[in-house]
Formats: C-alpha cells, sequence, structure tokens
C-alpha cells in the first residue's frame, strides 16, 4: 500500500505487502521488504528494511539495515499525553511531537526483533543485537 505524499528514488525496491504511508522519503537504491511498514519517515541511499519491520517518524541514514522483525517505535504507551524528547551531549531535546521515532546514523544496524524507543539517538555505525532494545527517551518527569 502506498499512500501519499511519498516521494521514491531511483532503484528502490518495494516488496509485497508492505505500507508507506504519511509523508515518507525514500532516496536512492532503498529496500522495504515484504510486510513492513514505513510511517512518515526519511530513508538515505541503500537503507534496507528487510520485512515486517515498522519505523515510525524517523531519520534513518546511509546504508542502515534492519533484519527481519526490528521496529523503530514513534509512541510510548508508558507515559501517556507526553511528547517526546531526544537527550544528546547531556542536553534535553524537546520535539513537542506526541510521536517521533529516532535518530539512526549511516551504517547503523538492527538485528532481528530488535527494538528502539521514541527519542533514540543512534551514532553512525551502531549496532544493536538480536532481540536488543535501545531506549534514550527522557521520562516526563525528569524534564
Amino acid at each position: 500500500m502506498l499512500r501519499g505524499p511519498l516521494v521514491v528514488g531511483p532503484r528502490c525496491v518495494i516488496g509485497h505487502g508492505a505500507t508507506l504511508r504519511g509523508a515518507a522519503w525514500l532516496e536512492e537504491a532503498c529496500t522495504i521488504g515484504p510486510g513492513a511498514e514505513l510511517k512518515a519517515s526519511f530513508l538515505f541511499a541503500g537503507t534496507a528494511l528487510a520485512h515486517f519491520n515498522f519505523v515510525g517518524e524517523s531519520v534513518i541514514g546511509r546504508g542502515v539495515n534492519l533484519e527481519a522483525g526490528a521496529v523503530i517505535a514513534n509512541h510510548r504507551n508508558e507515559w501517556p499525553g507526553a511528547t517526546v524528547a531526544f537527550r544528546h551531549e547531556g542536553a534535553t531535546i524537546e520535539t513537542g511531537l506526541p510521536k517521533f521515532g529516532a535518530l539512526v546514523g549511516d551504517g547503523a544496524r538492527l538485528g532481528a526483533n530488535a527494538v528502539v524507543a521514541p527519542g533514540a539517538i543512534l551514532a553512525p555505525g551502531t549496532v544493536v543485537s538480536r532481540l536488543g532494545l535501545i531506549d534514550h527517551g527522557v521520562p516526563p518527569d525528569l524534564r
């Protein structure tokens, strides 16, 4: 399913049963595998979502790879009504948004069934193990 607005660059591959929605942008040679969902995100060149992934409201660098079932979440049920904030170099960066996923650097790798929580920043080359959890979010009571 393709629900625009969408920008899909040259040599991108979109697998059977994939869903792209809500202002997604794919640079060249990106792969969205079967059953994967991409919502309102930017993917830079050569990034691949394997199959059965979810990536919501995120910025994903070049050459990033998500193995099967990896998720970049965009909403926190455990903090009702809270907006997403990032912590970077000791500073808290408020998005003011109830939904925002992660900022993922070039060449990062997420193992099968890994989860990246809203408000996470992954440096270039970060490797998240299979079944791993990355959570750098800032609870509302600590802002």
